[in-house]
């Protein structure tokens, strides 16, 4: 009767092996200086998802501004009444965006 649950244990290592002191603080110095890398790796992460957030959020609000202004090529001309009240009011939008 064979059972897939039932290991050879002739040669079972269980995945330790035996060191000196010395050995033993250079292993803890890596796990310390690994884990620090891995720390500051999460916080970069962090940031760099916060960034592409809030490019997300500029690029959104670019567009639409992109689109008004190509509608209608075949005229030379646009017109864009109160465009300094509107385009001082897109800067502070994105100032917000970049100070969040």
């Amino acid at each position: 009767m064979s059972d897939k649950n039932v290991m050879d244990l002739g040669d079972f290592d269980f995945g330790f092996s035996a060191m000196d002191e010395s050995e033993l603080g250079s292993v803890q110095a890596k796990d310390k200086e690994v884990q620090a890398q891995a720390s500051a790796a999460a916080g970069y992460k962090e940031a760099a998802d916060e960034y592409k957030a809030k490019m997300d959020a500029i690029y959104k609000s670019v567009i639409p501004l992109l689109d008004n202004l190509a509608k209608n090529p075949a005229k030379e001309y646009i017109y864009w009444p109160n465009r300094t009240a509107k385009l001082d009011q897109f800067k502070l939008k994105l100032m917000q965006i970049i100070n969040d």
